[in-house]
């Protein structure tokens, strides 16, 4: 399209902006030509007759890609210009330099088009009004996008052909190195290749990050890391450096690429997050490719036990390490009506609890199951699944004891070894400096003591530590190596005692039982399924408390035996023995209590014999509660009388109750006594004689 016909004399008002853009830093400093071209645009600009007072050059985006305009200062500073109606023609060497990416470019082309600026590059000029124009720019904004795309292809086939080999140089974590052919070897330093295995060894049977952080830190170990240059350093163990280590697969021996994945969140948040996936879900892996450390079986058993290990076991269907909770089945119970895993509540009582469709759906929770009467159960069913096993668990114990005490020991003298050696480097490099350099030998000297310093205290804490004799390895005395021989047999007498710890036991039962499902379809019982890990599940009730009779599920025939049996004349033990023979029981007992036969007697209206100890009449005389109804007074007021004196009366000993005499002088004197006109009032028996006594006189 010829300029002439395009250019008119409300573009020449306007301003001309040159863009000008480079892809990287490096381009920006070694293709000077490129830049040169670029700048000469003023010429063009001149030429199509702008103003050189009306001339803008826009630079700010040299070293900037235009995949994206979020961080492009000088793309957006030229859409703010096309937007106020400031920009006449926009020039570039090549329109594709303004934006590569379709969702930039094409409203700036819509922006041109309603505020009237045109899109010009050496090769011609362009007006977004017309239908050519658009039509023009459009395919060139297509094509710059796809261009970008098969660039970035041809850069990326090479290295995804180079992973799937395992020859790409990844950064190798601490204790592998590679030589300058690109071969990987372990770190030649032999106490590095001695400490990264004690840490997987540690973690397999203590199963958590956590308890190999405090072995390390009792111990006064340290772990070797990479600093900012990739030199080895030793460092006090963190949380961080042990959870590294665990999920690199490099220490198995594997080439992993493709363990992480940029995450998008949105356009205002920057660029784009880095999420770590998980292992299967890595794009490529080559096995055996560089020495191991460990095996990959070991390997993908530490991964399982940190799945397990999972904090939030409810959403990941994951067990959970054991804790020091009182609830034993914490992490294997799964409730039998909806088939979610349940959580534990300790408020009012150790509970399990199915809040998964509450949480999702606001609906009442599914249900509540006492833990304490399960808990019991499961275990009694692994005693009886353990003890034809006859495990030889001391002897593994201590196995496995001696098999960890042998590269603890190696560490400690490593360690020593490392320590005297940088105390000799140090002491040499200070040896070796010049005295008039004061400056220089004092920093020599300060790191030379602290060496020192640090080996001293390594070698006093290894000269405190006391070898194991025999008899600390494992020669106990004959009856408690007995005892742990026949662990099958002596365990369910362990359990109650403080030798297991809760974790323990919350352990124990983990190697036999997958997981328990519960379900609570009457009140008074618990319908428990366990999953052996060998595939059996045997079903069994669980009996549970109620609050009430009535939520027992024989409480309509215990009521009418109960019935029957005082219809024919049987006191309340024998009705509460025979009910517990029939297999009934009360609300919160596994048995029958006579309080319950009591209640369920006493609803009816059937009484027992009444006991003569506490007549309700006595002839000739009023009770408390019978001389209060004719006073109009509570009995409280007659007892309070009675307790500081001012009614003198004894008890009678016959019936043990205060009894007065049934005459108008008693309710006559008391009525008085009431008033105030009398102070104390005397009642002797059994003559009945009643005194008054005015006041400030004497009974």
């Amino acid at each position: 399209m010829y300029s002439a016909e395009v250019i008119t004399p409300q573009h020449l008002t306007r301003k001309a902006v040159i863009s000008i853009r480079q892809s990287t830093p490096h381009q920006a400093l070694s293709h000077q030509e490129s830049l040169r071209l670029q700048y000469a645009l003023t010429e063009r600009a001149q030429a199509l007759g702008g103003a050189p007072e009306a001339l803008e050059v826009v630079d700010t985006d040299v070293g900037q890609s235009a995949a994206s305009a979020q961080h492009r200062e000088g793309f957006n500073t030229l859409v703010g210009h096309v937007t106020l109606g400031q920009v006449g023609i926009i020039l570039s060497y090549d329109v594709t330099r303004l934006s590569r990416n379709g969702s930039d470019w094409y409203p700036l082309v819509d922006l041109c088009s309603y505020k009237g600026g045109l899109i010009a590059d050496v090769d011609g000029l362009y007006d977004p009004a017309t239908a050519n124009g658009r039509l023009l720019l459009g395919l060139q904004g297509t094509l710059s996008e796809w261009e970008l795309h098969t660039m970035r292809a041809r850069m990326t086939a090479g290295l995804l052909n180079k992973a799937a080999r395992g020859d790409l140089a990844l950064t190798l974590p601490t204790g592998l190195e590679r030589d300058p052919l690109g071969r990987v070897h372990k770190d030649p330093n032999l106490e590095v290749q001695a400490r990264i295995p004690l840490v997987f060894e540690t973690f397999v049977p203590r199963r958590s990050a956590s308890k190999v952080l405090a072995f390390f830190t009792a111990n006064g170990l340290r772990l070797p890391r990479r600093d900012r240059f990739g030199e080895v350093v030793w460092q006090r163990p963190t949380i961080a450096a042990i959870l590294a280590m665990r999920k690199h697969p490099a220490y198995a021996g594997t080439f992993p690429y493709g363990r992480t994945r940029p995450l998008r969140t949105g356009r205002a948040a920057g660029r784009a997050a880095t999420t770590r996936l998980a292992m299967e879900q890595g794009r490529m892996r080559v096995p055996d490719k560089d020495p191991a450390y460990i095996s990959w079986a070991t390997f993908e058993q530490i991964q399982t036990m940190l799945r397990d290990n999972h904090a939030e076991y409810d959403r990941n269907k994951t067990r959970g390490i054991p804790r020091p909770g009182k609830a034993l089945l914490h992490g294997l119970v799964y409730c039998g009506a909806c088939g979610h895993k349940m959580v534990v509540q300790y408020k009012g009582g150790t509970e399990y609890l199915c809040n998964y469709l509450r949480q999702q759906y606001r609906v009442p929770v599914c249900q509540y199951v006492p833990a304490d009467p399960v808990d019991a159960r499961v275990v009694a069913a692994f005693f009886e699944a353990l003890s034809p096993l006859a495990l030889d668990v001391y002897t593994q114990a201590m196995a496995t004891q001696r098999q960890q005490a042998a590269p603890l020991e190696a560490a400690y003298q490593q360690q020593l070894e490392r320590l005297r050696y940088e105390a000799a480097l140090c002491e040499r490099q200070f040896r070796r400096v010049d005295p008039d350099t004061r400056l220089v030998a004092a920093e020599l000297e300060r790191r030379w003591e602290a060496a020192l310093r640090e080996l001293t205290t390594a070698e006093a804490v290894a000269a405190q530590r006391v070898q194991p004799t025999d008899t600390a390895a494992g020669l106990l005395a004959p009856e408690v190596r007995t005892a742990f021989l026949d662990i099958g047999r002596t365990l369910p007498d362990l359990w109650s005692t403080d030798m297991l710890s809760q974790p323990q036991r919350k352990a124990l039962l983990r190697c036999l039982i997958d997981k328990v499902i519960v379900h609570r379809v009457p009140r008074d019982a618990v319908q428990t399924r366990i999953v052996w890990k060998g595939g059996a599940t045997p079903t069994f009730a669980v009996p549970v408390t109620v609050g009430a009779v009535a939520d027992l599920q024989g409480a309509v025939a215990m009521e009418q035996q109960i019935l029957t049996l005082f219809a024919a004349g049987h006191t309340d033990d024998v009705i509460t023995a025979q009910l517990t023979q029939q297999g009934y029981r009360s609300p919160q007992r596994s048995q029958v209590l006579s309080s319950t036969v009591r209640t369920i007697r006493r609803t009816h209206g059937l009484m027992q014999q009444r006991h003569p100890s506490h007549p309700r009449h006595v002839a000739g005389y009023l009770t408390v509660p019978q001389l209060a109804r004719r006073l109009g007074v509570s009995p409280h007021w007659l007892y309070d009388r009675l307790a500081n004196g001012r009614i003198q009366l004894e008890k009678d000993p016959t019936t043990g109750l205060y009894l007065f005499p049934d005459q108008p002088t008693t309710v006559e004197h008391l009525q008085q006594l009431q008033a105030g006109t009398c102070q104390q009032v005397c009642v002797r028996a059994p003559t009945a004689a009643i005194h008054t006594q005015e006041q400030g006189g004497t009974c």
